[in-house]
């Protein structure tokens, strides 16, 4: 459905491996420019992680991270 008001300026963060054998890089990176066209693009942010293949990695773990560290209030 369309997107607006606050939903507009939702921050994303996209992660891939550029070696995934199951959903190709060029996927990933076709969906960035999509989620870019419907929100504030300057809220997209996609990473790409050298060799991690369909699975993650201790640098995607750690953007995530930050990622909520920044985006989400502390939980006590």
């Amino acid at each position: 459905g369309p997107i607006s008001g606050v939903n507009k300026e939702i921050a994303v963060l996209q992660c891939h491996g550029d070696c995934d054998p199951l959903v190709p890089l060029m996927f990933g990176s076709l969906t960035v420019e999509k989620l870019k066209s419907m929100i504030n693009p300057a809220n997209v942010t996609f990473r790409t992680y050298s060799g991690m293949m369909h699975s993650s990695c201790i640098e995607e773990m750690m953007d995530v991270k930050q990622f909520i560290d920044k985006h989400l209030p502390p939980v006590d």
